[in-house]
């Protein structure tokens, strides 16, 4: 963690608005949706070595746990069964900060390869 790095000082999870509050020690407090912590996972399943993955159909994902690990992150739980991303300090604020340039990015990058944030519908099939 660099100097200019903030350090969190408080995480809130919103679960009916899919939102987390993170509250850093510099003052500054941001709502960051659940589906873009997913998206932007720093797992390496997402991020594949430096070539990210286009992470779909998030739109309804939930955080189901936090779990601090030590004093420089916290794991992040979702109800879709993600859980190996370390969201360090410096993850988390460089996702706050900088949320509107990355979700545009996210969107466009969506649209050109014709992804989409909906849900995939699950269907029980019988077989007879």
């Amino acid at each position: 963690m660099t100097q200019s790095t903030p350090t969190v000082t408080g995480i809130k999870l919103k679960r009916q608005s899919k939102l987390l509050e993170v509250t850093f020690d510099n003052g500054q407090t941001y709502n960051i949706s659940c589906e873009m912590l997913r998206v932007f996972s720093p797992s390496a399943e997402v991020q594949r070595h430096g070539n990210p993955i286009l992470v779909t159909h998030k739109k309804a994902v939930n955080i189901k746990a936090l779990e601090p690990v030590g004093h420089y992150a916290v794991k992040i739980i979702f109800d879709d069964g993600h859980d190996t991303g370390l969201y360090s300090w410096q993850v988390l604020h460089n996702l706050c900060s900088n949320q509107t340039e990355l979700w545009q990015q996210y969107l466009a990058r969506l649209r050109a390869e014709n992804g989409s944030r909906e849900p995939l519908i699950s269907m029980n099939i019988k077989y007879s």
